[in-house]
């Protein structure tokens, strides 16, 4: 039985792993990512998931469990957090809406479950309540979805600050040239549903998955479900720029966050790979990236950009050279394939500050 969940089935080619319930194309693949550049197309997001935080100590609550600093989160305002194990790893990461009575949380596809086990743990004797929103459908766009269906509405609306450096943020890397907007609007599901058919919300208004990702990748923005894994840290991913506060109060995990800012280096670092799309071969998710003969890294995303053409995101060792060419080494039914990879790295090494001077450092 198929996992295609779209609000739009006519041309609607489903995605595969954590994307299966979306519309990866509707059959004009590039044309829908023009679209979708262009402010005329929106993307179905059935895969995001949603949670509503209300009670009043919501904001000061979140701030202390997580990696961000949401005390003075307004009506309207977004931001982004991560959940962090002891050791620093990426365990949860959400985009969050304040809203007059609530914090609106949008996660990836299977992982709201996790991070609501976990929240529920820390509540203690705060004036908490979580509601899973499964009456709320996510769009995506380039531009605000505000006035962009006829009588429908979002009732939120994530606009994404990538990639500026939020208050208390740090930046790994200088940013893509060019950065596409993009914004989530949280919408009643049964007010999409009756704009689909009363036809105030086309066909020829939809762009699949894989224009967002396109865009995504081309914004050197990287994705829960694809490039994060159990080893993952917020600096080999650059999200010590949205999602992590450096100069708030103690959360888990901020004991590797200080010591890799300050004294060290990422052991890993995420890069945009250019591919050689001379052999028609589109680069798998989980391909090998090499350097000379060494395996130093995985791609993580693989998709084809209407203007780049088929590019991707990997994480791959610290000790790559930045300005060295790498190839990618995939399988196709008996074959082993290597294609060509120009790389356009996104973390880059940071240079630390003098260390201060102390008492145990100094020669007497």
């Amino acid at each position: 039985m198929s996992a295609l969940n779209t609000l739009i089935t006519r041309g609607a080619v489903p995605g595969d792993g954590p994307d299966a319930a979306a519309a990866w194309h509707y059959g004009e693949l590039l044309r829908e990512q023009r679209r979708l550049e262009d402010g005329r197309a929106v993307v179905d997001l059935p895969h995001l998931e949603i949670i509503e935080v209300s009670g009043p100590d919501r904001l000061t609550w979140l701030t202390t469990i997580t990696s961000q600093d949401l005390s003075a989160l307004a009506d309207g305002d977004s931001a982004e957090l991560t959940v962090l194990s002891p050791q620093g790893r990426v365990e949860h990461w959400a985009q969050v809406i304040g809203t007059p009575d609530s914090v609106l949380m949008i996660l990836d596809t299977g992982a709201r479950a996790g991070l609501r086990d976990y929240l529920e743990l820390m509540t203690f004797a705060n004036r908490i309540e979580l509601t899973d929103r499964d009456d709320l459908r996510a769009l995506g766009a380039t531009c605000s979805l505000r006035g962009f269906i006829d009588g429908a509405e979002p009732v939120a609306e994530f606009e994404e600050s990538w990639p500026e450096v939020a208050p208390g943020g740090v930046a790994y890397s200088t940013g893509p040239d060019l950065v596409e907007p993009w914004f989530i609007g949280l919408f009643e599901e049964s007010a999409l549903r009756t704009a689909v058919a009363e036809g105030r919300l086309k066909a020829e208004q939809m762009a699949g998955l894989a224009a967002a990702e396109a865009i995504r990748v081309l914004n050197h923005r990287p994705r829960f479900a694809r490039d994060v894994d159990d080893r993952s840290i917020p600096h080999e991913l650059d999200l010590l720029r949205t999602a992590v506060h450096t100069a708030k109060g103690c959360y888990r995990g901020q004991e590797t966050v200080a010591k890799v800012l300050n004294l060290g280096q990422p052991p890993r670092r995420l890069v945009l790979l250019h591919f050689d799309g001379s052999q028609d071969l589109l680069v798998p998710v989980g391909a090998e990236v090499k350097f000379g003969k060494k395996s130093v890294g995985t791609v993580t995303t693989s998709v084809v950009h209407a203007d780049a053409g088929p590019v991707g995101l990997a994480m791959v060792r610290r000790a790559v050279p930045l300005d060295q060419p790498l190839t990618v080494q995939f399988t196709v039914g008996e074959d082993e394939v290597a294609v060509d990879a120009a790389q356009e790295p996104i973390v880059r090494k940071r240079e630390h500050a003098a260390r201060p001077t102390t008492s145990s450092l100094t020669r007497r």
